[in-house]
Order: structure tokens, then C-alpha cells, then sequence
């Protein structure tokens, strides 16, 4: 064989060379999309979804999801653990939109939106949300689930920028 020939020939080791800069290639721009995005998955019964693609960093829009870390108090933690996973919730009330309570019932904006529980599941009181103007920075997130826990409840409240982890998307 000639040398023309042999030097044609791609080896082995050029072929692996090749593999492994387009694996460290394709691993770069994976971590650059890490960075800005994760995947949840819903364990939950409160959102029809089961997994969702989050934005970080990205403000949501009336309808869209909210993921944000919930509020730290002792309700969340018998339900949740001392280090809950993010929730994701519907928003449904924007900055200066207002929230009202009418009995059982939740309205947003003139729009009812759910309705409180006095209990739990478990039988723990659950205390009603905030009411009035939604502050700026903060949305009412919520559910159509009858068990949802939400803004409807003082325990998760208004769900403002400190912990909005971004917006999201259902993937199914």
C-alpha cells in the first residue's frame, strides 16, 4: 500500500480525537443551557402537567407557570421537608391586579380563581391569603385544584421576585 493511501485512510485515533471534541463540544453547550434553564418534575396532583422546562431569571406572564422556592414556616415543612422542592403554580394575579376574598371564594381582578379550605388534608387550619393590590414584583399564583396550596393561603402568599426561581413551560 502506498503511502498516499495510508495517509487517506482516517485511523482509529483521529476518529476518537473527533468523537471526543464534538462530546466536549456538546457538553459545553449542555452547561451553558444548565445554567440558564432546568427540567421539574411535578410529584404533585395540583398542576395537570407533569414536567415543565424553566426559564431561570424570566419574569412569567399572566397564565404562565411560576416556579419559585416556598416560603419557609412550619406548614410547609410537615408537608414538604425542611428543604422542599421548588413549586410551580399558575399565575393569575399580576402587580396592581386585586385579590379579594368573599367567603370560601378567591377573586382576582374581578375573576374568581379558587376557593379556600379551613383544613388540610391532614386537619392543620389553614389561614386565608393576602387580600387587596398585588405589590409590584409579586403575582398570585394558583391552581384549579381543590387541594392546591397556594396564594389562596397565608402560609405560601403573594409569590414575589426574592423567590421566583423563573417561568416555565409544560413539556406534557
Amino acid at each position: 500500500m502506498s503511502l498516499l493511501a495510508e495517509l487517506g485512510k482516517p485511523s482509529r485515533r483521529w476518529r476518537a480525537i473527533g468523537g471526543l471534541g464534538l462530546a466536549l463540544v456538546a457538553g459545553s453547550a449542555l452547561a451553558e443551557w444548565r445554567d440558564d434553564h432546568a427540567i421539574l418534575i411535578n410529584t404533585t396532583q395540583s398542576l395537570p402537567e407533569w414536567a415543565f422546562f424553566i426559564d431561570k431569571g424570566r419574569m412569567p406572564q399572566r397564565g404562565e407557570l411560576v416556579v419559585f422556592a416556598p416560603p419557609d414556616n412550619p406548614l410547609i415543612r410537615a408537608h414538604f421537608g425542611r428543604s422542599p422542592a421548588p413549586f410551580a403554580k399558575r399565575v393569575l394575579g399580576m402587580p396592581g391586579d386585586t385579590v379579594v376574598h368573599r367567603g370560601e371564594s378567591v377573586v382576582v381582578g374581578g375573576v374568581p380563581v379558587a376557593r379556600m379550605k379551613p383544613r388540610t388534608t391532614r386537619g392543620e387550619a389553614l389561614t386565608p391569603g393576602p387580600t387587596g393590590r398585588v405589590p409590584q414584583d409579586c403575582y398570585y399564583a394558583g391552581t384549579a385544584h381543590e387541594d392546591g396550596f397556594d396564594s389562596r393561603y397565608a402560609e405560601v402568599g403573594f409569590v414575589c421576585r426574592a423567590r421566583i426561581i423563573g417561568a416555565g413551560d409544560a413539556t406534557l
